[in-house]
């Protein structure tokens, strides 16, 4: 009998829990400067997450594949393990060299992405299958609306707490307040959000032994024992129905484009924030308040599949994004909070819409693998784009320096920063026009992406 409710379903509730857990990291508010904290340059922060993406990108559909074909619990503990693993390597990693520090990192990165790519798309085909077959398919909006909500307000609290504990002068206030005369210093307080997150991944450990993977309907045709020749023969099918489904593509294209420039924003933010004169102890509390805006945009992304088609979703999302990048530009300070804020709005919109439409046309024994085809051409593009910024940035930097001898490294740097994300409409913009041209040139004669709902 269906529930009539989607959250008395228990894998429903698991995995919004694995979603909270996996996804509210303390250490966000202070990502970027805690790479340089560490002892990293800007450079290699942007080439260390492109390896995150590199990683992403080779493993993502294979792993998306065997999450179809050997089942999506099995996957997803293995995210959690390989979670606790990646963080622990830098919450532990002495400060003795900036050669020891980077391969750290950069073992932090791979790990990390192949923890992302394992969890793309299983998470999500396990609680829609599980919908399809113990409840009703057409509660997933809802599901979405109040998983967001509830990221929104653990992201709130990681974040506010995240930034507090980095602050040494924060820590050490309370310590004196417990009656304490130990002190302790920025080398030492960095690492805090690091090992309060490395307790969330335990929890989302925790969290995924408890799923149960539902009963689906056999495959018209049976896949056999996990095998290498079964995963290509599923990735081979799923990848084929992606490019002869000019919806499905059209989908995923235009999640990629605003996903991967707007999460590069994302990435910026602390340097952002520190360039429009917001003091690095509030960063924890903006990015807090900013994570609230998905209880807000849960609800309009909720109205907005009922109220407009996809085509005009896409549209709503190409606006936003290019007044919103095109606000970043100015550097206003304080008020450049404004279009940061809606850079999350725009990511959060995009998260809501490629779920929506990719999961309603997809197929269960498919399901898994094609999200991993969507999470394949996010990180495709935002390792693209990491490169492309790396390159940008040290460009800039040598222009800066030439051209203002007398200036200080670090108003170089920030020079060569504002510069860079100068960049970010125009390119943005030329990929607008391009996606929209193919899309309109693949869709030509469908009616699926002028459908509402």
């Amino acid at each position: 009998m269906a529930a009539a409710s989607a959250f008395q379903l228990r894998n429903i509730r698991l995995f919004i829990a694995f979603r909270v857990c996996f996804n509210a990291r303390f250490y966000y508010p202070v990502f970027t400067i805690l790479f340089l904290d560490y002892g990293l340059s800007i450079e290699q922060f942007a080439l260390l997450n492109t390896v995150w993406a590199i990683t992403i990108v080779l493993t993502e559909v294979p792993s998306g594949a065997l999450a179809d074909l050997l089942g999506r619990k099995r996957l997803l503990v293995l995210t959690s393990v390989l979670m606790i693993v990646e963080l622990s390597v830098i919450a532990f990693i002495p400060l003795a060299s900036s050669t020891l520090i980077f391969w750290a990192f950069l073992i932090n990165r791979i790990i990390s992405g192949l923890a992302e790519a394992m969890a793309s798309g299983a998470d999500e085909a396990i609680a829609y299958d599980t919908l399809s077959l113990e409840g009703d398919a057409n509660q997933w909006p809802r599901v979405l609306g109040v998983q967001m909500r509830i990221r929104s307000i653990a992201a709130m609290v990681s974040m506010t707490v995240g930034a507090l504990v980095y602050d040494p002068d924060v820590v050490n206030s309370l310590i004196h307040l417990a009656g304490s005369s130990l002190s302790v210093d920025q080398q030492t307080t960095m690492r805090f959000p690091v090992y309060l997150t490395l307790v969330l991944a335990v929890a989302a450990f925790i969290t995924t032994l408890r799923l149960k993977e539902p009963h689906l309907e056999s495959a018209d045709e049976p896949t056999g024992v996990s095998t290498l020749i079964d995963t290509g023969r599923q990735t081979l099918r799923a990848g084929r129905w992606i490019l002869t489904t000019p919806f499905a593509l059209a989908i995923i294209l235009y999640a990629m484009l605003y996903d991967h420039v707007l999460r590069m924003m994302i990435t910026l933010t602390s340097q952002y924030l520190r360039l429009i004169d917001l003091p690095e102890a509030s960063f924890g509390v903006i990015m807090a308040a900013l994570s609230l805006l998905g209880l807000a945009v849960a609800r309009l992304a909720e109205w907005m599949v009922q109220r407009f088609s996809p085509a005009q979703n896409a549209g709503w999302l190409a606006l936003l994004t290019m007044v919103t990048l095109i606000g970043l530009t100015g550097f206003i300070p304080y008020f450049g909070l404004i279009p940061m804020s809606m850079v999350m709005v725009g990511l959060l919109l995009t998260d809501f819409f490629t779920s929506h439409y990719l999961n309603k046309i997809t197929s269960s024994k498919l399901r898994a693998t094609v999200l991993s085809f969507k999470g394949l051409a996010y990180n495709l593009a935002y390792g693209a784009i990491g490169v492309l910024f790396a390159l940008l940035m040290h460009r800039l930097r040598g222009a800066g320096a030439a051209a203002h001898p007398d200036w200080s490294a670090e108003a170089v740097e920030h020079g060569a920063f504002r510069a860079s994300i100068g960049w970010f409409p125009w390119y943005a913009l030329a990929l607008i026009g391009v996606v929209t041209f193919f899309s309109w040139y693949l869709l030509r004669g469908e009616t699926a992406h002028r459908t509402r709902g």
